[in-house]
């Protein structure tokens, strides 16, 4: 069995934020894409809802041996060691994400916040960390990057709470915050969100909204034009995400962004870039950081 065999068919123009857009210059496409690739494989192989767990986990070190150097099994391992050392960029961030998938398979449910945000330190904080990387940025971004990076996560969450619970038993909604408006889990099968479950995503939505309020330097402290557009564009879009999981609920209405809605969010990005870009810089902006 290989990766391949467990693949979902998803690609980069499938998923809720953008990956590699044509915002991002064409010589930092091709790595991107490699670790997106990377990424995507390990992602599908944990998310496969019939195979086996220990098979999982074969293949999940089939891909950390082979970004490694230590075997060749894993065709998207080799290629993004590959493009690893042409740029002399570090493995650890590929390293971090297989330790999310890691968990994916062997842990279903998460206990509190604290651990939802460890999770997210791992899944999605060294995404941005690396395409900072590929970019030569510096790393006192990574503060910004990473409340961004989790709060993309716990938006992600928020939406497929349902599906992800109904169709690989995974929960990652806060098990403190459901017992304490004395909900399980099964509450998730339900067609619609009964008021004390409502409550729990909004109190998700709301500490996400703190996440985005901490990344909102961003997209300034970024040198790269076009990768500051490029996060712009993804701030503004992850917060008026989180403004919908104020007032939308998950279980019964659409929260993702349809095709239509995108050239106002767009243009909305674009003038919040402007308006960061003009203004005057008075010393450093620093984020707070949530690893």
């Amino acid at each position: 069995m290989s990766a391949a065999d467990l693949a979902s068919g998803k690609g980069h123009t499938d998923e809720n934020f953008p990956v590699a857009s044509i915002l991002i210059a064409k010589q930092h496409r091709p790595a991107i894409l490699a670790f997106y690739r990377f990424a995507r494989a390990a992602d599908d192989v944990a998310d496969h809802p019939t195979a086996a767990p220990a098979d999982k986990l074969a293949l999940l070190e089939k891909m950390r041996a082979s970004l490694t150097g230590e075997a060749d099994t894993s065709p998207e391992g080799v290629a993004l060691r590959r493009v690893l050392a042409e740029r002399r960029l570090t493995n650890q961030h590929g390293l971090d994400l297989l330790e999310a998938f890691r968990r994916d398979v062997t842990k279903s449910r998460t206990a509190n916040w604290d651990e939802l945000l460890d999770y997210c330190r791992y899944s999605a904080m060294p995404v941005g960390r690396f395409v900072l990387d590929v970019h030569g940025e510096s790393r006192d971004t990574w503060p910004a990057n990473d409340a961004l990076c989790a709060a993309l996560q716990v938006i992600n969450h928020l939406q497929d709470c349902a599906k992800d619970y109904r169709e690989i038993d995974r929960v990652y909604i806060p098990g403190d915050l459901l017992a304490s408006r004395g909900l399980t889990v099964d509450v998730l099968k339900l067609p619609k969100s009964p008021p004390q479950l409502r409550a729990v995503l909004v109190e998700l939505a709301r500490r996400t909204q703190r996440l985005l309020e901490q990344s909102r330097p961003f997209a300034a402290q970024i040198v790269d034009r076009r990768l500051s557009l490029e996060v712009s564009v993804i701030q503004t879009l992850a917060e008026d995400l989180t403004a919908r999981l104020l007032v939308r609920d998950p279980l019964s209405e659409r929260v993702h962004h349809r095709r239509g809605e995108m050239p106002g969010l767009l243009l909305r990005a674009v003038a919040r870039f402007a308006s960061a870009r003009l203004r005057p810089k008075r010393g450093g902006v620093e984020a707070k950081s949530v690893s």
